[in-house]
């Protein structure tokens, strides 16, 4: 087989010639070598082309996490197809929207979304509908589909400019737009983040983000290019993890703050074992009380920066730069390049404020139907994140906020974020939002929505007059919430785990 210019050999074809027998992907209480792995996407490529799936064609899916998101991407590659991963946690509309969004012509679903899907084929009636079963990694008959011989040969080397998956966007403002990520996204993503963390043939990276987002997809690829095994979780359980980092000899996990504290509860802040070498902690601004917790119990804390735009990481901070670099989320990884812009669009100075930009070959190709909007944000090449951050001499990004989520009070700038990390190193709080809402005097004001956390007797009121004194320690006084709030559930939060501070502000709002 030839393998022509700008095409990259099929890297798990590679694999399985390289290190057929080296484990390649643990679960639903399976395991596969490369060389299974390798047999198995080519089974389900043949089997989706014998339904019909032709290159070109998007196939959706809406999957619980388990070996169906593992291999049905590779199974689509090969077929010169595109996957569109769902978030199961969507309503029938939405994902219903999704489909037709994403000109999808098959959905796969599993056992535990199949009821979902009948209920969602009701609204675009078009859609062929197939089941995976894990239990032999086998394509199922569904609605409106039927075998026929597939005599066509599997693509077994790729463009890169192929259009791999397309992935919506959380969606913590406005509608979800889908992100184009090509092949060579994907493959360049997975190289700056081994050169970056050093990955090894017997490195075990655990997945219990969900592969319907592109942090919890890229650790597939990643682990398929690097040869590396990964461990999929079907969710996050911080007991489960804790154990699987034991048993299983994880030496990386990929999580987001409130899941990482989660784990540390849950072990009561018991160390963990030396073969657990990188916790790529992701999924916005780490608190600092969470970091120092971290330094003072040595868990391996790796800052990560990155966005669906950007094939999961853009920056990711060195494990030997983790203590010296405290909170901030490293270097562009290679051979990517930030800057920071002002609202003018000139370049801002060393350490000032400004929204993060991001050029490379991990940047998306671009929105899935939206010409427009890919134009508003990939402007001379450069991708605009809208998040605020700064980078200091070293050229290291600290991220401070969502440009989205500012808070001007007074005229004076207000970051949720550092609010917030000052909140969260409160014993008497379990979670914490900020947000603005209008107001007549100051233009907007702070207010700080909380969940007490079950560590005191005390009447609420005196919690949140400690709090509030807590606070006031660390914080300016146009940085001081004007307004706790106390609530009883869980804050929103996206499938990535980061606060929805748009679905607090419009609970506000409606109220207000």
């Amino acid at each position: 087989m030839t393998v022509t210019a700008g095409d990259l050999l099929d890297w798990l074809l590679y694999r399985a010639s390289a290190t057929p027998d080296r484990e390649a992907l643990v679960a639903d209480g399976r395991r596969w070598t490369f060389g299974e792995l390798d047999r198995d996407a080519s089974k389900v490529a043949r089997q989706l082309g014998s339904i019909g799936i032709r290159p070109g064609d998007r196939v959706a899916t809406l999957l619980r996490n388990g070996c169906g998101g593992a291999i049905l991407p590779h199974a689509t590659l090969r077929l010169g197809a595109t996957v569109v991963p769902l978030n199961i946690r969507l309503t029938e509309s939405e994902i219903a929207w999704q489909l037709r969004d994403s000109d999808a012509r098959m959905i796969i679903v599993d056992e535990h979304t199949a009821d979902l899907a009948s209920r969602v084929c009701a609204l675009v009636p078009q859609i062929l509908v197939v089941g995976f079963d894990p239990r032999t990694s086998l394509i199922k008959i569904g609605h409106r589909a039927e075998f026929s011989p597939f005599t066509d040969g599997l693509r077994l080397s790729h463009d890169t400019a192929h259009v791999l998956a397309v992935i919506y966007t959380s969606g913590t403002t406005g509608k979800p737009k889908g992100a184009m990520l090509t092949v060579g996204n994907f493959w360049w993503s997975a190289v700056g983040s081994s050169m970056n963390i050093g990955a090894r043939g017997d490195d075990r990276w655990l997945a219990c983000l969900p592969l319907f987002h592109v942090g919890g997809l890229s650790i597939v690829f990643r682990a398929g290019i690097g040869g590396f095994a990964a461990i999929v979780h079907d969710g996050f359980d911080p007991d489960a993890v804790n154990r699987s980092i034991d048993e299983d000899r994880i030496t990386i996990v990929s999580v987001v703050p409130t899941m990482l504290s989660r784990m540390l509860d849950a072990r009561d802040d018991r160390a963990y074992p030396p073969w657990l070498r990188c916790v790529l902690l992701g999924g916005g601004p780490a608190p600092q009380s969470l970091l120092e917790r971290c330094a003072r119990l040595n868990v391996p804390v790796v800052q990560t920066y990155g966005l669906t735009e950007t094939t999961s990481q853009i920056a990711t901070l060195a494990p030997e730069d983790a203590l010296p670099k405290l909170g901030s989320a490293g270097r562009a990884i290679y051979p990517n390049e930030l800057r920071i812009v002002r609202e003018d669009g000139t370049e801002a100075d060393v350490a000032e404020p400004g929204e993060i930009r991001a050029r490379g070959p991990v940047v998306m190709s671009g929105y899935a139907g939206q010409a427009a909007a890919t134009a508003e944000v990939i402007v001379d090449g450069w991708l605009r994140t809208g998040d605020v951050g700064r980078i200091d001499n070293d050229k290291y990004l600290y991220v401070l906020d969502r440009r989205d989520d500012l808070i001007i009070t007074g005229g004076e700038n207000v970051y949720p974020a550092e609010v917030e990390s000052v909140l969260l190193s409160s014993p008497d709080v379990a979670e914490a939002a900020v947000i603005g809402v209008p107001d007549s005097e100051w233009g907007q004001r702070v207010i700080a929505i909380v969940r007490l956390s079950d560590v005191a007797s005390e009447p609420a009121t005196s919690r949140v007059e400690a709090i509030e004194r807590h606070c006031s320690a660390s914080l300016a006084r146009y940085k001081m919430p004007r307004e706790f709030r106390i609530v009883t559930d869980p804050l929103p939060r996206t499938a990535s785990g980061k606060v929805r501070r748009g679905a607090l502000r419009d609970a506000h709002d409606s109220t207000h």
